[in-house]
């Protein structure tokens, strides 16, 4: 089959509600500071309606958010997720086609609705996400496309979607199934918790079915149980193909066998730090699938998180391909 995507992105389709806050704000609705809180869906209608007027809505999630950082920079991309039979999911799926990508799966019915985060945003940029995972939740090995799959150049795994079981087997399906059609994979911790909760199971799936490995520094830390960078650098290069790495103000490292590349932050305001890894990942994952060098794809992750970082929102607010063109990349 031929390649009609660069990236086929797996992942929990979430509504992305966000607003800015005080810090009072957070302790009136007992939302711990700068943390990802799992919620039920009693709390999340709380918190919407608690949130100011200003709130921005768009179609979100992890994975969501790297292919649309991928499509503002030129690439082709598909999502595969799971709503509900429901206005929210509706919207989801329409707000996905309006910026250019192909949504695969069937809305679930006489289920959970469709999921939500509540992205409260602080003056120092921190973000506390509240989630109501929903529907998300119930995707499960019959829903991965295989056409979709085998039509895209890499598939973009997201960790948190990791949860559930049937979630598990589907990562491990859809994964055969790339690499029986000579795709590759690329995997996102998402979260240290995430790795805390599935340590192995992420280990075993890195040796055995990733060709790139996406973490930031605490995660990939977590994933080796050290305190030792340089250590958990060391184990992944034995693990992954690729592995690359941000580092907060450090910048980022992209490793591949013996060799390391490393790229200093890209300065700019920290106004809500949603997104940040997201957009890292959609830079590299740009980068790699149009023939620019291991060294580009570190600069232009960097480049698309201080995009990100520097307004409200987990998604790009300028168009991405005309910022990187102009800062001397040749897209």
């Amino acid at each position: 089959m031929p390649v009609k995507y660069d990236v086929v992105a797996l992942g929990n389709a979430i509504m992305d509600v966000i607003a800015q806050v005080d810090d009072d704000f957070l302790i009136r609705n007992d939302i711990p500071k700068a943390r990802t809180n799992l919620i039920d869906e009693a709390r999340a209608e709380l918190l919407y309606h608690a949130l100011p007027a200003t709130r921005l809505e768009t179609s979100g999630g992890s994975a969501g958010n790297t292919i649309a950082g991928l499509r503002s920079l030129g690439g082709r991309g598909a999502f595969m997720g799971k709503v509900a039979d429901d206005t929210i999911g509706a919207a989801y799926v329409a707000d996905m086609k309006n910026i250019g990508v192909d949504f695969f799966g069937s809305p679930l019915i006489n289920g959970p609705t469709t999921a939500r985060s509540m992205i409260a945003v602080t003056p120092d940029g921190e973000r506390s996400m509240n989630t109501f995972l929903g529907a998300s939740t119930e995707f499960a090995a019959n829903d991965v496309d295989v056409r979709a799959v085998a039509a895209g150049e890499w598939l973009y795994l997201e960790g948190y979607l990791f949860d559930k079981p049937a979630a598990k087997t589907a990562f491990v399906h859809a994964s055969e199934v790339a690499k029986s059609s000579g795709r590759k994979v690329a995997i996102t911790m998402s979260d240290v918790f995430c790795v805390d909760r599935h340590r192995d199971s992420f280990v075993h799936l890195v040796r055995t079915h990733c060709d790139l490995v996406f973490a930031n520094e605490a995660e990939l830390l977590a994933l080796y149980q050290t305190e030792d960078f340089d250590e958990a650098v060391t184990q992944i290069r034995n693990d992954s193909q690729i592995a690359a790495i941000t580092r907060s103000s450090k910048g980022s490292v992209i490793v591949s066998g013996s060799d390391t590349w490393v790229a200093p932050v890209t300065a700019a305001p920290v106004v809500d730090a949603t997104g940040a890894g997201d957009q890292y990942a959609a830079g590299v994952l740009y980068a790699i699938t149009h023939g620019l060098s291991l060294q580009d794809a570190a600069r232009l992750g960097n480049l698309c998180a201080g995009e990100v970082i520097s307004h409200i929102g987990p998604r790009p607010a300028v168009n991405m391909r005309e910022l990187a063109t102009a800062a001397g990349f040749k897209l």
